[in-house]
C-alpha cells in the first residue's frame, strides 16, 4: 500500500468528475455525459453554472489569477472547465502535482518555497487552462495583492477543495523518504491552513490524513474508518446507507455541495460502500454531482490505496505525461517507477 496510489487515485477520480462537476440536476448531467465512460471532454452550455454572478476584479497585478480567463466570468452556461481536454485536471490538482513534483527536485516539503512556487504557477498567464478558480485562491491573492507576506495570505474557508493537495504532498514526502506519520500530519496542517485557515477544514485535514496514514500500514479501508472513529462518521449509517441508491444519498440525504463536514462524509459514503472496487467508486462519485472532483480527491485517494489505481485509466490521465518528464529528467528509475 502506498501513497503513490493514493495520488494517482486522486488525479484519477478529478479528471472522470471533471466534466460533471457542479452539475446538481442529475437528470441534465445524464443527458449530457451517459455514463461518464471513458474521461469525457466538458462543453457548453453548464445548465446549473453560477458562474454568471461570480465577480473577480484584481486589486493590483499581484492578484490577477483569472488571467484571460476572466472575460468569460459573469457569463450565463459557461462550464467551469471549459477549456480542459478529457482526462485533464482541474486546477486544484494541477497544483497538487506541482507540489508533489517540487517536493521530489528540492528534497523537501517547505512551505516558504512552496508559496513562492505557488505565487510564480499563479500569477504566469496561461500555467493553466482552467476558468475557474476558487475561491481560497482568490481571496489568497487579493491580500497578496495588498502587500500582505505569502504566509499571512490564507483567509476562513471550510471547503473540501482544502483536502486536494494532501495525496500530491504525502506521495511526495513517501518518495523522499520522509513519511513519519507524525511528519505527515504536521505537514498536511501546515500546508492547508495557507489557503484554509478554519478549524472545520483543518479538523478535516487531519482526519483525510489519519485515514491515509492508517490505509498505508496495512489496514483495510473498512477496518480503518471503524478503528479511528472520526468525529461525526457514524458506521452505524454508512451501513445502513450503502443499501440505498448512491443519488438518495449524496443529494438526497447529505448535500452534494463542498461545505465541510458535511462533504467530507459523503465522500467516506462512497469509500466505505465501494470499498472493493476503485473504478465504480470513482464513477459512483462522479454521477453524484456537486463537488465530485474535490469529493473525489478523497474517494480516489482512498479506493486508490486500498486496491491500486488501474491501468487503463492511468493512460487516459494527462498529468502522466508531466509527471514521467520530470521523473525522466532527474534520472531516477526508482522514482519513475513509484509513479508508473
Amino acid at each position: 500500500m502506498s501513497f503513490q496510489n493514493a495520488f494517482l487515485g486522486s488525479l484519477v477520480a478529478d479528471a472522470v468528475s471533471m466534466p460533471a462537476h457542479w452539475y446538481y440536476d442529475t437528470d441534465a448531467l445524464d443527458r449530457d455525459y451517459g455514463d461518464l465512460r471513458p474521461y469525457q471532454k466538458p462543453r457548453n452550455p453548464h445548465p446549473d453554472s453560477i458562474l454568471w454572478r461570480s465577480v473577480y476584479s484584481p486589486n493590483h497585478p499581484k492578484a490577477d489569477v483569472l488571467h484571460g480567463q476572466s472575460k468569460f466570468w459573469g457569463k450565463k452556461n459557461v462550464h467551469y472547465h471549459q477549456h480542459l481536454q478529457a482526462g485533464e485536471n482541474t486546477l486544484n490538482l494541477q497544483l497538487s502535482a506541482e507540489l508533489y513534483r517540487q517536493i521530489i527536485l528540492s528534497g523537501e516539503f517547505s512551505v516558504e518555497k512552496w508559496l513562492l512556487r505557488y505565487a510564480q504557477v499563479m500569477l504566469t498567464p496561461n500555467w493553466h487552462n482552467d476558468t475557474y478558480v476558487e475561491e481560497c485562491h482568490r481571496n489568497f491573492f487579493t491580500n497578496y495583492g495588498r502587500g500582505k507576506a505569502l504566509r499571512s495570505c490564507g483567509t476562513k474557508d471550510y471547503h473540501i477543495g482544502a483536502l486536494s493537495m494532501l495525496p500530491g504532498l504525502f506521495a511526495g514526502l513517501e518518495a523522499i523518504d520522509q513519511a513519519d506519520p507524525a511528519h505527515l500530519l504536521e505537514s498536511a496542517l501546515c500546508l492547508v491552513r495557507c489557503t484554509h485557515d478554519d478549524e472545520r477544514a483543518l479538523r478535516a485535514t487531519a482526519d483525510f490524513a489519519r485515514l491515509l496514514i492508517n490505509l498505508c500500514q496495512d489496514h483495510s479501508l473498512r477496518e480503518t474508518i471503524q478503528r479511528l472513529s472520526l468525529p461525526g462518521i457514524s458506521i452505524a449509517k454508512l451501513g445502513k446507507w450503502e443499501d440505498l441508491p448512491d443519488r438518495s444519498v449524496v443529494g438526497g440525504i447529505l448535500s452534494s455541495a463542498c461545505y465541510l463536514p458535511e462533504s467530507l462524509l459523503a465522500s467516506l459514503f462512497f469509500a466505505w460502500k465501494y470499498h472493493h472496487d476503485f473504478s465504480q467508486g470513482v464513477l459512483a462519485n462522479a454521477k453524484a454531482g456537486g463537488d465530485n472532483c474535490h469529493r473525489g480527491v478523497v474517494v480516489g485517494s482512498l479506493l486508490g490505496i486500498q486496491n491500486g489505481v488501474p491501468k487503463s485509466l492511468l493512460r487516459g490521465l494527462k498529468m502522466m505525461e508531466k509527471l514521467r518528464c520530470d521523473l525522466q529528467i532527474m534520472d531516477s528509475p526508482q522514482l519513475l517507477r513509484s509513479v508508473i
